[in-house]
């Protein structure tokens, strides 16, 4: 009897290939193993959309600080926000179509800072005629505010409006809101941390990164009806809140000068 000769590891090696490739064999050796997308994170992306929004909530609640940032759209147009957060107060800016200004509260002494054209107030022409020039006097006011800290009195009806900017629980209960059923969407990244989406009436009732990293906590949100994104960061790093320096306070003492915002 004839022997066939060896096989060479060479020949072996594609005639595996060969049948691994084109044969529908019961073998595992010839099926790769797919990568587990939940592998290193926190495991949320295994759960249901309703179930991550819940834990996203919750982790936000318990956080102690965040940064915030984006662009919000409300009826007066459109806000880019830059604000720290934390518990006991809030530092950052406000940008509208027409005027910056700076937040910063302490506890419950709140600083606001802007240049003198935020301060200088117009007539509103509410009776159907134009808007009345600045008088003097308003300049005069303005060019004495502009560029300092001035302390917002507690009983300002402004005083609200603006501390609402600083306040953590409030922004973030009241802009981070979905409307709709949940569902998850795809995997992505948010300044590098893997993040998976939860989306509301399929994205039209907004959609949330929650991170795939650590704590599950919100990265960013897309606000329903194209109403602006936000990115949260920093959480929990803790930051000192400083009053201003007391040559660079104004204390107005009364009722804030209506603005031109």
């Amino acid at each position: 009897m004839t022997l066939l000769p060896p096989v060479s590891r060479a020949r072996r090696a594609v005639l595996s290939a060969v049948l691994c490739a084109g044969l529908a064999l019961t073998a595992t050796a010839c099926t790769e193993e797919k990568p587990d997308p939940d592998k290193g994170t926190n495991g949320v992306g295994k759960l249901s959309a309703d179930e991550i929004e819940k834990k996203a909530r919750a982790a936000a609640d318990e956080a102690t600080s965040v940064r915030l940032s984006g662009t919000l759209v409300s009826k007066g147009g459109p806000y880019k926000l830059n604000m720290r957060l934390k518990d006991d107060g809030g530092t950052g800016s406000v940008t509208s179509k027409e005027n910056t200004f700076a937040l910063l509260r302490v506890g419950d002494d709140l600083y606001l800072k802007a240049d003198a054209d935020f301060w200088k107030h117009q007539d509103d022409g509410k009776d159907g005629g134009e808007p009345a020039a600045p008088t003097q006097a308003d300049a005069e006011a303005a060019g004495k505010l502009g560029d300092k800290y001035v302390k917002v009195p507690q009983g300002d009806p402004a005083y609200q409006e603006f501390r609402g900017f600083t306040e953590m629980d409030v922004l973030l209960d009241g802009l981070l809101g979905m409307e709709g059923p949940l569902s998850t969407g795809e995997r992505t990244k948010v300044g590098g941390v893997r993040t998976i989406k939860v989306q509301a009436a399929e994205g039209a009732g907004g959609v949330l990164d929650v991170s795939l990293e650590g704590e599950p906590y919100p990265l960013q949100f897309a606000r329903a009806g194209g109403k602006g994104v936000l990115t949260l960061g920093e959480w929990d790093a803790d930051f000192e809140l400083t009053p201003p320096a007391e040559g660079e306070i104004v204390d107005y003492g009364g009722q804030l000068p209506k603005t031109s915002d």
